[in-house]
């Protein structure tokens, strides 16, 4: 079982979806600043759909399919990346994904 709780900024409630899947993207894409707890300290802008459409089961097991723009994409997309074993990382060019590593690496060395 793949579970993600989103709660987002102008929400009533934190939403769980259980197992959730993009089916689809749209072309549009949006830059949109992200980051991780797993490396604290350092940000990056990635390149993400702009919309999507995710299909998933709620916590009674019931299946549903949304469609999410803005930080509410952005956030499916990133969530649903680490259910793959995808890192945001992975989503930036060589080239800044191995400054980033280096800019976190520095910080760790002036702790």
């Amino acid at each position: 079982m793949r579970v993600v709780t989103l709660d987002l900024p102008g929400s009533d409630a934190p939403h769980t979806y259980v197992n959730p899947e993009i089916i689809w993207r749209s072309e549009e894409t949006l830059l949109h600043e992200e980051g991780s707890i797993s490396m604290p300290g350092v940000n990056e802008r990635v390149d993400r759909a702009a919309r999507v459409r995710v299909r998933y089961c709620d916590i009674d097991g019931h299946e549903h399919t949304e469609e999410a723009d803005g930080l509410r994409a952005v956030c499916h997309q990133h969530e649903i990346d680490q259910l793959d074993g995808i890192f945001w990382i992975q989503r930036l060019s060589a080239l800044r994904r191995n400054r980033l590593v280096a800019r976190y690496e520095k910080m760790q060395r002036g702790r």
